[in-house]
């Protein structure tokens, strides 16, 4: 089953970005808001060695605050991102950590991580451009992190909580 593990972080502004979304993102209905923190795998691992692998590597990890600052975009994959700024380095800490035990070969290493949310991917350059340039420059949101979700991702690309594990307070 195809699978990913994930942040749905809570700020002020979300709807915002839910109405940027609707206009860029083609997944805009099968997923909120969220920063990627394991991308899609394949998996036949059960629910409850998922569930260990969270509890294992993610124990002593503590909520914590972010914030979300400015657009940018990558046309080669036609992605539009928002970027993590305060809580980036967590963020990291987290990825790294999971990408680790029966995930260890699911890490792409020919790409750096960089914490982002994801509004928008849009395959034509015309369109990719005009609508970063539309997009507001001066965007701060903040809230917190509280929980990191595993999902599975159904053949419509429908996201189904398979999993949620509470960092501690």
């Amino acid at each position: 089953m195809l699978r990913s593990i994930f942040l749905l972080p809570t700020f002020t502004g979300i709807e915002d970005i839910r109405e940027i979304r609707k206009q860029y993102d083609p997944l805009a209905d099968c997923i909120p808001p969220h920063i990627t923190i394991v991308f899609p795998f394949e998996s036949d691992l059960s629910t409850e060695q998922i569930q260990q692998h969270l509890a294992e590597n993610l124990l002593g990890y503590r909520q914590f605050d972010f914030s979300l600052t400015g657009f940018t975009g990558d046309f080669r994959d036609g992605y539009i991102f928002l970027n993590v700024e305060k809580g980036k380095e967590e963020i990291i800490q987290i990825h790294n950590i999971l990408y680790s035990g029966n995930l260890r070969s699911q890490l792409d290493s020919s790409r750096s991580y960089v914490p982002h949310l994801t509004v928008g991917r849009i395959k034509n350059q015309e369109d990719f451009l005009r609508a970063i340039s539309r997009l507001p420059d001066d965007i701060n949101y903040e809230g917190v992190i509280n929980k990191v979700y595993v999902e599975q991702i159904d053949a419509k690309e429908n996201s189904i909580i398979e999993y949620c594990h509470s960092l501690a307070e």
